[in-house]
């Protein structure tokens, strides 16, 4: 497959200047938009596209645009882009990879995205601890502003934008769209209650389009090469390429550019190398730590969306977690779920008060303190804190998912652990 979003990367490329990626056809795409297509048009291509989200959540780019009120007329006054560049989701650093490696790419995506939705000012909302892509956006910002890729008249249309870098605080809870818009007023990043939508009442009340780094740099390959070409690339339901990701204990954890549609098993063997000598598989989180377990007998599923969702987990951010053999899974998801409580914006009583429940019942059955009806107690909060709507945002369900999951897949070793006293995982050894 011929790479698009990395045909830049390379151990030996690493186009951060305008030079090196305008040698590669770099902001081809924004000149034929300006140029050829009016906003409609624009928007059209990316709608036919069916290019889905890539945060997590995979909803329909273009539609989530359409969205958007069209026309000073209707909206007069200030239209914003946001990228979500806080990539907080456990298990992920792809975007980290595509921004701190070719930051034009995302810049061209950005200013093709604000053209189409008629945005004169955009943010990139960039978590605090991504110094070097910090200060390569705002090099490659500044080469653009020289260029006349941002400012007034941008090639001489009359299309304007302003774009800024927003080094964030960092929290999870900003990867909750409304709660990154209000971060990025000065606010508590607390979500915000929908209706209405940030589409039409989003940073300081104004429309607002918030997307992931990874969906926007698909952009200008999109407008460049048009929907058909797009479509193509996946090998599944699924549209375009996508990158996916593997840590734990495996030969060759990292991160590859692959069609969406791609099969698990290809992903662990073949790119990531297998798992190591004196490790099997046991289940693995397909997208993120927010994502429920699956297990061997799901290698062979493609990971797309639609599939991914009726084995019952996520796709998610695309970026698996391995659990082995030899480390143990209540220790797993004691560990997120630690970090879902600490991450927690406190607005609502089942996360705020819930998580921390979850955690205290885990670290007791991790430690050898654990009763049979801690297992009751589990499985309760699963239940309520788990479900979408007993709850202010998506944050505590989501911390939930590895937690029900691992109940359902292994739950033998909660009970391992409560009927001997202790972790039968202990150092790592594990039980044979």
């Amino acid at each position: 497959m011929e790479p698009v979003l990395t045909r830049n990367i390379g151990p030996e490329r690493c186009p951060t200047n305008l030079a090196a990626y305008q040698a590669n056809h770099g902001y081809r795409g924004l000149r034929k938009a300006l140029t050829e297509m009016s906003a409609d048009d624009c928007q059209a291509v990316v709608k036919n596209s069916n290019l889905r989200g890539r945060g997590g959540a995979g909803f329909p780019t273009g539609m989530k645009w359409s969205f958007v009120p069209r026309g000073d007329a209707c909206t007069p006054g200030h239209k914003y882009l946001v990228c979500n560049a806080d990539e907080m989701e456990p298990g992920t650093f792809k975007d980290r990879l595509l921004m701190e490696c070719d930051p034009h790419q995302l810049i061209e995506g950005m200013i093709l995205a604000a053209y189409t939705i008629g945005a004169d000012i955009a943010y990139i909302f960039i978590r605090g601890e991504y110094l070097v892509a910090i200060q390569r956006l705002r090099d490659a910002i500044a080469e653009c502003y020289a260029s006349g890729y941002l400012g007034e008249r941008i090639l001489g249309s009359d299309f304007n934008l302003q774009m800024h870098v927003h080094p964030s605080a960092g929290r999870y809870i900003c990867g909750e769209e409304t709660a990154l818009i209000n971060a990025l007023e000065g606010k508590r990043a607390n979500p915000r209650a929908k209706p209405p939508f940030p589409q039409v009442s989003g940073l300081w009340g104004r429309p607002t389009i918030v997307n992931n780094v990874e969906t926007l740099c698909n952009i200008p390959h999109i407008i460049d090469r048009g929907a058909d070409w797009f479509k193509t690339l996946g090998v599944g339901e699924d549209s375009g390429t996508k990158l996916f990701g593997v840590s734990g204990k495996v030969n060759n954890p990292g991160c590859w550019e692959l069609p969406m549609g791609t099969p698990i098993r290809e992903i662990i063997d073949q790119h990531a190398g297998g798992m190591r000598a004196g490790f099997q598989l046991k289940g693995f989180l397909p997208g993120g730590g927010s994502t429920d377990f699956l297990v061997p007998e799901h290698l062979d599923l493609a990971m797309d969306y639609n599939v991914i969702g009726a084995a019952g987990s996520r796709m998610g951010t695309g970026t698996m977690i391995i659990l082995d053999d030899r480390t143990c899974p209540v220790g797993m998801v004691l560990n997120l779920i630690r970090f879902f409580a600490q991450e927690s914006c406190g607005f609502c009583t089942p996360c705020r008060d819930g998580l921390p429940w979850s955690r205290q019942v885990l670290e007791d059955i991790e430690n050898g303190a654990g009763r049979s009806e801690d297992l009751e107690t589990l499985a309760y909060q699963v239940k309520y804190i788990g479900a979408i709507g007993n709850t202010h945002c998506a944050l505590a369900p989501g911390a939930m998912e590895p937690l029900q999951s691992a109940m359902k897949y292994f739950y033998d070793d909660f009970v391992r652990h409560v009927d001997g006293g202790h972790c039968p995982y202990h150092n790592g050894t594990g039980a044979r």
